[in-house]
């Protein structure tokens, strides 16, 4: 499913517009950016959970010619399933 897709389910669900749909899942995932950003965490029981997690440098070989690189600490987003959601994947 992509992003238009989305917005079209959501609009049918909802019993939105497909602008009014287009402009929430926007609205929704500019918040969840921002808090990351931010160094927050988003916690939606039965979800999941967003969070950022540090990855610190480490040291990494290009496979085209072996050469060692050199890779920079940085920060990464991360998310972690809910009960909810994976007992509706699971069955």
């Amino acid at each position: 499913m992509n992003k238009n897709e989305l917005v079209s389910a959501v609009a049918e669900k909802a019993g939105l517009s497909k602008t009014d749909a287009s402009s929430a899942v926007d609205a929704v995932f500019e918040t969840i950016q921002g808090e990351l950003k931010n160094g927050g965490d988003i916690r939606l029981v039965g979800f999941g959970n967003f969070s950022v997690s540090r990855r610190e440098a480490s040291k990494g070989r290009n496979p085209s010619t072996g050469a060692e690189v050199d890779i920079p600490a940085r920060n990464v987003p991360k998310f972690t399933a809910g009960k909810g959601l994976k007992d509706a994947v699971n069955g």
